[in-house]
């Protein structure tokens, strides 16, 4: 499904009217968030006009992706979250499960992982969240699967570290088969200097490239993007 709306804060209001129906209709919400702008804005408006609509006890957060620094970093996907969500809601602290970007990458990707298979309800081997958020890269990567490690999509473990091809930053990141096992997926994409990439993906199926291989196995795939990003399209 594809959604398109007028500009970024739109399409926030819209995810978030969205999230509070879906964890409605459940006892335990299984919620793996991602990076960047588009989600920066979604949780500032959970914070400010959806904190008392959602039962956050309910809810279970996990991030789809972190680069391996400290969580006060700027660069922490967490650290993100933590800014603008966390200490607005009220959410139990042990619902909270954070990428530990400042540990080994190695042992975290596998310490995570194990965090995941004991704390996710499992279906075809792998993790079913109710929810991954993903975001798209101009390169075509999502989460942190980028185009020089296609491995990533097809790996049998659900966290695995990778590498960003231009820095060399070491990044943990949900596998392929993971996020492909979730009952629900939605790209968050926004901006006009991503309208060539989405082309190359919705238009093109541009097999390259990572997220064009984001097909969940019994879920549904949503793209929600701006007029911005929707311009080649």
């Amino acid at each position: 499904m594809l959604k398109i709306f007028s500009n970024k804060t739109e399409l926030a209001l819209f995810f978030c009217d969205e999230l509070v129906k879906s964890v409605l209709q459940k006892d335990e919400f299984y919620l793996c968030l991602s990076g960047g702008s588009t989600p920066e804005i979604i949780f500032q408006n959970l914070a400010k006009d959806h904190k008392s609509r959602i039962d956050w006890s309910k809810v279970r957060l996990f991030w789809g992706d972190e680069r391996c620094v400290p969580p006060d970093d700027d660069e922490s996907n967490y650290g993100m979250t933590n800014k603008n969500l966390l200490p607005f809601i009220n959410i139990p602290e042990k619902n909270v499960h954070r990428i530990e970007g400042e540990g080994n990458p190695e042992e975290e990707a596998a310490r995570y992982s194990e965090e995941i298979r004991n704390n996710v309800p499992l279906n075809n081997g792998f993790p079913k969240f109710d929810l991954v958020m993903l975001g798209l890269g101009e390169d075509g990567h999502t989460a942190s699967i980028f185009p020089n490690q296609m491995y990533l999509l097809h790996s049998e473990k659900i966290f695995e570290v990778a590498t960003h091809p231009a820095t060399g930053q070491k990044r943990i990141t949900l596998t392929g088969n993971t996020i492909n096992n979730a009952k629900e997926i939605i790209f968050l994409v926004t901006g006009e200097h991503k309208a060539s990439i989405l082309r190359q993906i919705l238009k093109e199926n541009n097999g390259t490239l990572p997220a064009t291989h984001i097909q969940p196995v019994s879920g549904s795939l949503k793209f929600y993007i701006d007029e911005s990003a929707a311009k080649l399209l």
